[in-house]
């Protein structure tokens, strides 16, 4: 079946999109750990594009899974597990595959875990020093007797804001 070749292939370019992802993704934490503004923006833009380039791909599996749903006379969306049960003939690519797939997603999602929670690091002591500058400015005569400027316990979102 021609359809299945075809979403062999497919599948094949989205592992191969989601490995340079992961790739961008490790790069992004690295720059994000040595503070590397530059190197951020650059994978900023290049993550946007295999961003587009997965959906792109996506939507043409799922087409090309669509096109199998119908030839088959069936009305539910296909999955690779579906496909394999329905065609073992075929299933030893598509097995690897789903394999391959499920060990890439589970590594972007750590690594995406990982850059949140530094990011979230980043912004907190973002907030701090934000913090100690505005009461600095703020009560500029108010001292305490060590003479360190006294300032709020905490500030909002909304006063860091504006």
């Amino acid at each position: 079946m021609r359809q299945l070749t075809e979403l062999q292939a497919s599948l094949t370019q989205l592992l191969a999109e989601y490995r340079k992802q992961l790739a961008q993704l490790e790069a992004q934490y690295a720059a994000m750990k040595k503070f590397d503004i530059n190197s951020m923006f650059d994978l900023a833009t290049a993550m946007e594009a295999t961003r587009l380039r997965l959906i792109t791909l996506d939507d043409k599996r799922k087409l090309i899974c669509h096109q199998i749903a119908t030839a088959c006379k069936l009305k539910e969306e296909l999955t690779v597990t579906r496909i394999i049960e329905l065609f073992p003939p075929h299933a030893a690519p598509f097995v690897a595959l789903r394999k391959d797939l499920r060990e890439v997603a589970g590594k972007i999602s750590k690594r995406t875990f990982l850059a949140s929670k530094l990011s979230c690091s980043v912004v907190g002591h973002l907030n701090t020093a934000l913090r100690l500058l505005s009461a600095a400015v703020e009560r500029a005569g108010l001292y305490t007797r060590n003479g360190v400027p006294r300032g709020p316990t905490r500030i909002g979102v909304m006063d860091a804001v504006g």
